[in-house]
């Protein structure tokens, strides 16, 4: 499209037409992204925060598994 053709269009028109081209503009960026491998800086922080367990959670879910043996083993002898 040149410009003889967008001089004889409506603003309304015209308004819609650069509403569609930063669309475009934003979809072709985020395609790129997605070829090269780069994440959004809001997912980037969600990818890299690793969770770790404290050696007290650890400890408990120990306890509670090893209770649940020793009832499970407790009712079979029976």
């Amino acid at each position: 499209m040149n410009i003889k053709d967008l001089l004889g269009l409506p603003a309304a028109k015209l308004k819609r037409i650069i509403k569609l081209k930063t669309q475009i503009e934003s979809l072709h960026a985020q395609l790129e992204d997605l070829v090269t491998g780069a994440l959004p800086q809001s997912l980037q922080a969600v990818v890299k925060k690793k969770r770790t367990m404290t050696a007290a959670g650890r400890k408990k879910i120990s306890l509670a598994a090893k209770a649940r043996w020793a009832r499970f083993h407790a009712g079979k002898s029976k």
